[in-house]
């Protein structure tokens, strides 16, 4: 365990070397909370809030919520509807006007083991609907995310992924839009909940964002049990 918590370390401080902006210079907060609802052997719900600050804690920056329909084509496809609505605000120290969006994806997850490790794939398109205060504006994205969990013992495990996104069909984006890297230790709490404390380094605009990362994830079986 020690191991993977000095390359946490080695990677957040690697990084925050070539920090070149003031908002680069600051070590942001990422709130995740993430809930699945089991309806049925097929069918689940999921709820998601996600929040930004561009420093700990403060200088707010993005909140989601999000609603997701997901569906079990088998134990190693899973297909999802979601519908979602976000406050942005992209300044930094700044008192500018939010961006209010209402975004439409359409993904598919893949799971499946390496070498006895589990890694999953997840492939998103998203429908942005921005409203701006002096325009609207709808932007297409693609998303493909790649996963690794490393179980370390009943308990605690190591979380990594890479998320590469781009979006498409914009005069002011074209290409290669956005990569996230995360890496973080998890706690199992229970067979059903656990948490996620890590780093997770935003590469966008030609910046290197740097966010400590909480998260907590749990799963609720809503299914009728047999007496």
């Amino acid at each position: 365990m020690k191991y993977y918590i000095a390359i946490l370390f080695f990677i957040f401080s690697f990084s925050k070397t070539f920090s070149q902006s003031p908002v680069e210079d600051e070590l942001g907060s990422w709130f995740t909370f993430l809930g699945n609802h089991k309806v049925s052997d097929k069918v689940s719900i999921s709820t998601l809030i996600q929040a930004w600050d561009y420093e700990l804690a403060d200088n707010f920056n993005f909140i989601l919520y999000n609603l997701s329909l997901n569906y079990a084509v088998s134990p190693k496809v899973t297909t999802t509807l979601a519908y979602g609505y976000a406050d942005i605000d992209s300044g930094f120290e700044t008192n500018g006007p939010h961006t209010f969006e209402n975004r439409l994806s359409e993904q598919i997850g893949y799971k499946h083991k390496l070498f006895k490790l589990p890694i999953d794939h997840r492939l998103r398109a998203e429908q942005r609907f921005l409203n701006k205060s002096t325009s609207n504006i709808t932007h297409n994205r693609l998303r493909y995310r790649l996963g690794l969990k490393i179980p370390l013992n009943k308990t605690l495990f190591f979380r990594i992924h890479n998320e590469y996104i781009t979006t498409l069909n914009s005069k002011k984006v074209t290409g290669f839009s956005e990569n996230r890297f995360y890496s973080a230790l998890g706690i199992n709490v229970s067979k059903s909940v656990n948490v996620q404390v890590g780093y997770l380094n935003r590469a966008i605009k030609k910046l290197s964002l740097h966010r400590l990362q909480l998260g907590l994830f749990y799963k609720i079986d809503l299914r009728k049990k047999e007496l």
